[in-house]
């Protein structure tokens, strides 16, 4: 399989990645956590993990996810507080008909809610 090459500034090294991935969430999608009390919209994408070994290993052993998936970064927020959140594909589902998500940054990224999902801010694209 072709394979690229990226730093992770997150990760602090390089990662290795298939050149061709496939996705199940876009970014702008609105998902929840399968296992936790906790939504968000997607920011960004990596193709395979790129976080460190450190925050893998804090994982429990027994829920870890496979790093060769991809991985969102989320916007989130549950009923305390917003943060951002780094998760697995395989424990995301779409968020249908949950609505906006009430996270202070979702301004700075994406313009507008519409049809259950956001629109990156044009200025952020290319």
């Amino acid at each position: 399989m072709d394979r690229a090459h990226f730093f992770s500034n997150q990760a602090g090294r390089t990662i290795n990645a298939p050149r061709l991935s496939r996705s199940r969430f876009g970014i702008g999608d609105v998902v929840r956590h399968k296992y936790f009390d906790f939504r968000g919209v997607v920011f960004d994408i990596d193709p395979v993990f790129a976080n460190s070994e450190e925050w893998y290993q804090s994982i429990p052993e027994e829920i870890r996810p496979p790093r060769d998936q991809p991985f969102y970064h989320l916007l989130a927020e549950n009923d305390d507080s917003s943060y951002v959140a780094y998760v697995s594909q395989g424990n995301l589902i779409a968020d249908a008909g949950g609505g906006p998500v009430d996270h202070p940054r979702v301004a700075q990224l994406f313009e507008q809610f519409r049809d259950g999902r956001y629109r990156m801010r044009r200025s952020l694209t290319h």
